[in-house]
């Protein structure tokens, strides 16, 4: 017995409510349901419910083989239209779920599984990545379409050009340009790119087949498999004096010219141990590492006390470039 039931009979429901803090609504309702049994959760009913034979009537008028491929709405207003009634959209859906019989039959589209691409470069002219972004225009809604081919390994670029659309025979043209300025023989470089509209293009597929190229495309939406050219992409629009607009395509050339020139010729690039594309793409990274150990050793002998650990070396460069490296060639010190 609670505090309440005995104060109740000496001063009344009201003032026991009062002393004790407690909303009279509260005690009845606690006290209604002591007072009523309640059955176990799994035994209730609802009023409203089918019973088994309901329920299997209906079932069985879904399972009739005129109704093999209507939903339960259509079953639901041809047997209104018949003077039939079992119960609503809804029920049925629930009747059929419970039974798992609802899901999705129309075909669905299936993705091919898109392999990751694994590409590696020891030397120059070996892998190519190319691809194309947009140089806006001098007016709202205009732009132009740069095309740059950059090879991997040196990062050097070996072929760029600026036209006012995007367009696979230019790109056609672009490439079988560069590779006969590069020399390129059959069997010797593969070409990676996305998945643009120029890059899986026939007259593209036709040439470099021609022309005894392997290409290779990124998977889709996967920036990652593209990430050379997108990272040089990235050093042009943040380039000091990258303008917001180019007055026009003859602007656009001029300032790609010069960019390109020193990207080539003057960028020490930090993947390529501080050398330049042009250094390494023309095979001169042994004389440039040598001369620099000159200047290191010269440096040591003048001050050792100033290199702590080991006399200096200059930045080591990469012996192989990776677009997605094997887990397994990860793993290898």
């Amino acid at each position: 017995m609670t505090a309440l039931d005995q104060l109740r009979p000496l001063i009344g429901m009201k003032r026991a409510c009062q002393a004790l803090a407690v909303p009279r609504a509260t005690w009845y309702r606690r006290r209604r349901r002591v007072s009523l049994p309640t059955a176990p959760r799994s035994d209730r009913r609802s009023s409203r419910a089918l019973s088994e034979s309901e329920q299997s009537a209906v079932l069985s008028c879904l399972h009739e083989e005129r109704f093999q491929d209507c939903s339960p709405a259509q079953v639901y207003a041809a047997l209104l239209d018949e003077g039939q009634f079992h119960c609503s959209i809804r029920t049925m859906y629930r009747l059929i779920e419970a039974g798992g019989e609802s899901r999705e039959r129309r075909d669905q589209l299936a993705h091919p599984p898109y392999q990751k691409p694994e590409l590696l470069a020891t030397h120059a002219n070996q892998l190519w990545s190319w691809d194309n972004t947009k140089l806006r225009g001098p007016v709202k809604w205009t732009a132009y379409h740069l095309y740059v081919i950059l090879d991997v390994f040196s990062r050097y670029v070996v072929g760029w050009m600026i036209a006012y659309r995007e367009s696979a025979e230019l790109a056609k043209r672009l490439i079988e340009h560069t590779c006969l300025k590069q020399n390129i023989a059959p069997g010797q470089l593969t070409v990676h790119a996305d998945r643009g509209s120029p890059m899986k293009s026939k007259p593209v597929a036709l040439l470099l087949a021609d022309l005894g190229v392997v290409k290779t495309h990124s998977r889709p939406h996967v920036s990652d498999d593209n990430p050379y050219s997108e990272s040089q992409f990235r050093t042009l629009k943040y380039r000091p004096g990258f303008p917001d607009r180019f007055g026009s395509i003859e602007d656009a050339r001029r300032f790609c010219q010069s960019f390109f020139t020193w990207y080539n010729h003057q960028h020490h690039h930090s993947g390529l141990g501080l050398m330049t594309p042009a250094m390494i793409h023309h095979g001169q990274p042994s004389k440039i590492l040598a001369d620099r150990q000159v200047v290191l050793n010269a440096a040591y002998a003048a001050h050792p006390e100033r290199f702590v650990r080991k006399p200096p070396k200059p930045p080591e460069l990469p012996a192989q470039v990776w677009i997605n490296k094997p887990c397994s060639e990860e793993k290898t010190p």
